[in-house]
């Protein structure tokens, strides 16, 4: 008999956005773990740990389909009292173990409820550069005052570093006129200054301290991402790259990808506010984090470095994104912009700057232009393609020392959202695998391991973790190898257990899927929902980089540069088995790592190569391939995996591909 609908209730959680049908009175601890969802417990959902600490999120969520009332909620009940006593539990915040769900419902689960938290694996790979910082630290001997001079303490200090450091026209702001004086006569007139330098602005000093201080001014390069914010701590007088942190960006429980989060600003009343102020505290945990590892002070941060997509380049500063989900897509302001960290609540020294590299226009961002800094791909002889693929991916195309470039939104799939056994990269994850051609048997590595699932002692390597799901890297091996394997063919579709031989191969609703392990708490398969979500992934990407091609006129690509964390992840034999880079040679494609992030810290500590991205940027031939008319046409054809070696010669030169098909409707007709 079937269940009554009217007594179930929708449940999605974020920022995972697994949601499921629950029946009403369940707690939220128990949905989440019948939908294995990353909700931490050590009590047994008693009441008693605290460790299950959720955010009900209350709206009207199109996109999802619902509405989250406070009413979709039970009341706070003892338990949660007592622990608002405390621990002082966040007026906000339920505990997952007590709270109820009665009716349709969005959650957040906050990161340190999460067992396994997010890795942030974006390892950067700098070239050579000079180190030329915009701060500089300076040690003066100031003239005293005396009765026959009408000179002010700052125009002696203002002589003073004109005459030993050929400083000229500085300025300096109120708080620092404040503490000027008291400074200056703490060590008999002689101080130590950090000044600020920038093209179109006065010299200014940031700090000034008593007598000869050997104070090490530091910079963050940022690289602030849909779905993950990079930080990189730098020592501005040495170039010494201190530590790198990251963390998730906290608007992804507003949405997955940029675009919806441009809905979500138009359609909720505070939606900016909202995904502004998040990003903001997100971004200054991220920064206590990093100080405080680090056992620096934040008034030692004097300048933080922004690199972005332009949606969130905008939503960084507070500004309405909403003509960027418009064609023609035209920013508010794509140039550099220079201005102090306080003017968006950013914490950092009082007196600090933030400097964001300049967007190249539409869709292609400042995250492009870092990647550019970084790459230096108009200084190259060669066809080059660089991809860096993310939620939204920046394509630059380079021929004869000039740059083409375009944005596509290839959307969470390809990074493991929105799969059915899905998840970011961290402990747990599936991120390699193999199938054996001739038994169909899989074999995978996860996160945390060095160890192949078929390798003894396996599952003890991964006791503290277990295997939880499968992140893009693995999404993207295992499709692969299913093609090798002939248990998918080149549609899409995968063979049922007869057509392949697998047992592995099982019936889903009315298509088929893969079972990649069996486990006691959890199984992991690829569904046909899953191949369709990469198809179209990798379909946009491929249109995208054919109408780059048709634009410059090139006909061949000589090097494929895959950058960004998952870039970095990818294996390129897989990518090109899949179609989601050109047909080249194997050995032609390269994994840069974090570029963008790489060429924000060569911006932090090379302020040469801010006046030279912004010049090149302006030269920079941008194509909003989307409304191209050729792009539905190439869409289609990029959504099939590579079947015919004339069209793909390199990549069957690599490997053998089994000529199946297992539409059935197809194979009659060949029958009859």
């Amino acid at each position: 008999m079937a269940k009554d609908k009217s007594n179930r209730a929708n449940v999605v959680f974020m920022p995972s956005g697994k949601r499921g049908l629950v029946e009403k009175g369940t707690t939220i601890l128990k949905a989440a773990q019948d939908l294995s969802v990353d909700l931490n417990s050590i009590c047994g959902g008693r009441g008693r740990c605290s460790k299950c600490q959720v955010q009900p999120i209350f709206g009207d969520f199109s996109k999802l389909n619902l509405i989250s009332k406070e009413t979709s909620v039970s009341e706070i009940n003892e338990a949660e009292a007592f622990y608002r006593k405390k621990i002082g539990l966040k007026a906000s915040r339920r505990l997952g173990c007590q709270t109820q769900i009665i009716s349709d419902l969005v959650v957040d689960i906050p990161e340190d409820s999460q067992i396994h938290r997010q890795v942030v694996r974006k390892e950067t790979t700098l070239r050579d550069f000079s180190l030329k910082p915009t701060i500089k630290v300076c040690y003066i001997e100031v003239a005293e005052p005396h009765l026959d001079s009408l000179q002010s303490d700052f125009e002696r200090v203002s002589l003073a570093l004109a005459r030993e450091w050929k400083i000229k026209n500085v300025q300096c702001s109120i708080h620092i006129l404040k503490k000027l004086q008291s400074e200056l006569r703490k060590k008999n007139w002689c101080v130590t200054c950090i000044i600020y330098f920038s093209p179109r602005r006065q010299p200014e000093i940031l700090e000034i301290k008593a007598g000869y201080s050997e104070v090490a001014p530091y910079g963050l390069a940022i690289d602030l991402g849909s779905t993950s914010i990079a930080a990189s701590l730098c020592d501005l007088t040495t170039g010494r790259i201190i530590d790198a942190k990251g963390s998730m960006n906290p608007q992804i429980r507003y949405g997955e990808d940029v675009m919806s989060r441009v809905s979500y600003t138009m359609l909720q009343k505070e939606g900016l506010k909202n995904l502004h102020s998040s990003v903001i505290k997100g971004l200054n945990n991220l920064i206590e984090n990093i100080v405080n590892e680090n056992k620096i002070k934040k008034d030692e941060i004097f300048e933080i470095v922004f690199v972005s997509n332009p949606i969130m380049h905008h939503l960084l500063l507070g500004i309405d994104p909403k003509e960027l989900g418009l064609a023609p897509f035209p920013l508010v302001h794509s140039a550099s912009l220079n201005f102090k960290a306080n003017e968006i609540k950013i914490k950092g020294n009082r007196e600090s700057y933030i400097y964001t590299v300049p967007c190249v226009g539409g869709h292609v961002g400042a995250d492009a232009a870092a990647v550019i800094i970084s790459e230096q791909p108009e200084k190259s002889s060669l066809n080059t393609l660089i991809i860096d693929i993310g939620t939204n991916a920046e394509i630059i195309l380079s021929k004869d020392k000039k740059l083409y470039a375009c944005s596509c939104p290839t959307g969470p799939a390809l990074e493991g959202a929105q799969i059915s056994s899905g998840q970011r990269a961290a402990p747990g994850a599936i991120e390699r695998v193999k199938i054996d051609p001739y038994t169909k048997e899989p074999s995978f590595k996860v996160i945390g391991s060095d160890s192949w699932s078929n390798e003894p002692g396996f599952f003890d390597t991964i006791s503290s973790s277990g295997i939880t799901g499968i992140c893009g890297s693995g999404i993207i091996e295992a499709v692969a190898e299913m093609r090798l394997s002939g248990l998918l063919d080149h549609n899409g579709l995968i063979g049922s257990d007869k057509q392949t031989g697998s047992k592995r191969c099982i019936q889903d609703e009315k298509t088929n899927a893969f079972v990649l392990h069996k486990g006691k708490n959890i199984n992991i398969k690829i569904t046909n929902m899953d191949i369709r979500a990469i198809q179209l992934a990798k379909a946009a990407l491929s249109a995208s980089v054919k109408i780059l091609m048709e634009k410059s006129k090139v006909s061949r690509i000589d090097r494929v540069v895959l950058a960004g964390a998952f870039g970095s992840h990818i294996s390129a034999k897989h990518a090109l088995i899949i179609g989601l880079v050109p047909d080249i040679r194997v050995d032609s494609i390269i994994s840069t790592g974090n570029s963008a992030g790489s060429g924000a810290i060569i911006a932090l500590l090379n302020e040469s190569s801010r006046v030279e991205i912004s010049k090149l940027v302006k030269a920079i031939k941008k194509i909003e391939t989307a409304v191209e008319p050729s792009f539905q046409e190439h869409f289609v054809a990029g959504s099939i995996f590579p079947n015919e070696e004339k069209l793909f010669p390199e990549l069957f030169k690599l490997v053998s591909i089994p000529d199946v098909n297992f539409n059935q409707k197809q194979s009659r007709r060949r029958r009859r």
